[in-house]
């Protein structure tokens, strides 16, 4: 309050419900009441790009906990620079500066800072990993932020050539897909298309199980009586004809 009445810009306070449903973790339900709010503030004035103040050292976490979920290449990327949500877009300019270094910035300038106290609280997985595993990895490779960012830059690309290859495989095999295009393809290559569709068509991501269930399914549909019904997130994947489908059960 006190920077904002220095600075003459006015203090907007907005509250949100961040309850958590079934199988949604406290951080990602905050997540995204935090940035639906942004959203809807940032058109209220009509901004249309929110600058957000994540960092090194928050991408460096965020990776990490990648790594403990055995995550893809979606989650190596970690964090991108910039996003779409809501109708606005959201940019991340601090993600080459640690934590340290922009502390270090505002002591020379004499702006005065803010720690969040619940960052302390180590009841959540990103609090305990920047409690226990940074120290750690900071006292092992010195400097380690910036390798991990280097690390996340790689996965991105990586990521995006293998949007690329979905784009022209389900150009081949039809949205939805047809199933007995998809047998056509080799089964990796079945499984990058089939995951990029539901993300793009879904937003839901299958998991490792499912998706190896699913390509079983559509190498072993061979009659037309075959049947295919396997759960993913609130839906079902199942077969239609001659292709597949997704429904959502909510």
């Amino acid at each position: 309050m006190q920077t904002c009445d220095v600075l003459g810009i006015p203090l907007k306070v907005a509250r949100v419900d961040a309850s958590h449903g079934p199988g949604e973790s406290p951080e990602d339900a905050a997540r995204r009441a935090r940035y639906g709010a942004l959203a809807r503030m940032a058109k209220s004035v009509n901004a249309s790009v929110v600058l957000l103040g994540q960092h090194a050292d928050d991408q460096a976490e965020t990776m990490m906990m990648a790594l403990g979920r055995g995550a893809g290449l979606p989650g190596l990327s970690a964090m991108g620079e910039w996003f779409l949500r809501h109708g606005v877009g959201f940019g991340r300019p601090l993600l080459a500066v640690s934590s340290w270094e922009m502390r270090e910035a505002l002591r020379v300038v004499g702006q005065a800072f803010v720690d969040d106290p619940s960052n302390q609280d180590q009841r959540f997985v990103r609090n305990r990993v920047r409690a226990r595993l940074m120290p750690a990895w900071q006292a092992t490779f010195p400097g380690f932020q910036a390798a991990v960012a280097r690390t996340s830059r790689h996965a991105a690309q990586a990521q995006q050539l293998l949007e690329d290859l979905a784009r022209i495989d389900l150009e081949r095999v039809g949205i939805p897909p047809q199933i007995a295009l998809l047998q056509s393809l080799q089964r990796h290559r079945q499984a990058n298309a089939l995951r990029y569709w539901l993300k793009q068509s879904a937003n839901v991501a299958p998991s490792e199980a499912q998706m190896s269930e699913l390509l079983d399914q559509v190498d072993a549909c061979r009659t037309r009586g075959h049947h295919i019904r396997i759960k993913v997130a609130s839906g079902f994947i199942e077969r239609t004809g001659p292709s597949l489908g997704y429904s959502s059960s909510i």
